[in-house]
């Protein structure tokens, strides 16, 4: 399950990156097509708009399943290990009636707007809400994941903590870790 995890997510950045360079070419055309030759590109304003909803949503599940939300955890990691993993389960199931509230509203906003057409594209609107679908499904499975793994003991105690204050914080870490390896070493 897990390489099937990493597969999708990497697929996902493919398409991350994909739908930055489409909203680069529409934005900076249709930029120098106006200012430049009096003309532009009709679609380019609807079409970055829907680009940068989806691109939001696809990056939210990669920071999720690599931990990259932002969060804090100050409390959490002076917790003993039942601790940590009661913060930890506590806070997956929280994360995941958020994501089923996602999932209800965005499907019914996509029913709502399936016959729905854009003004300029005249694409159906369920584009724009099936984002919320495909992030709700994708984080659901992903929260379900990492809550088993809390619950069967696959994750170390470091592990219980998936969230960091700051980059920097985890350099310090890691540091920290590096010397006291270092130490550990010598005679």
């Amino acid at each position: 399950m897990n390489r099937w995890i990493d597969g999708y997510c990497r697929s996902l950045e493919i398409v991350i990156a994909l739908l930055l360079a489409l909203m680069v070419v529409l934005v900076f055309g249709n930029v120098v097509l106006r200012y430049g030759f009096n003309s532009g590109i009709t679609v380019s304003e609807e079409v970055s708009r829907w680009a940068f909803v989806w691109l939001t949503f696809l990056g939210a599940i990669v920071a999720l399943k690599e931990h990259g939300h932002l969060g804090s955890d100050m409390l959490v990691s002076r917790l003993p290990v039942g601790g940590k993993k009661a913060c930890l389960v506590i806070g997956q199931a929280l994360m995941l009636y958020v994501t089923w509230l996602v999932f209800k509203g965005a499907l019914e906003q996509a029913k709502i707007n399936w016959e729905v057409q854009a003004p300029v594209t005249g694409a159906p609107m369920v584009v724009v809400y099936g984002s919320g679908v495909v992030f709700a499904v994708s984080a659901a499975v992903l929260l379900l994941r990492e809550m088993w793994r809390a619950l069967s003991g696959q994750l170390s105690d470091a592990d219980l903590v998936m969230v960091k204050e700051s980059e920097e914080a985890s350099e310090l870490e890691a540091l920290q870790a590096r010397l006291a390896r270092d130490q550990d070493k010598r005679p």
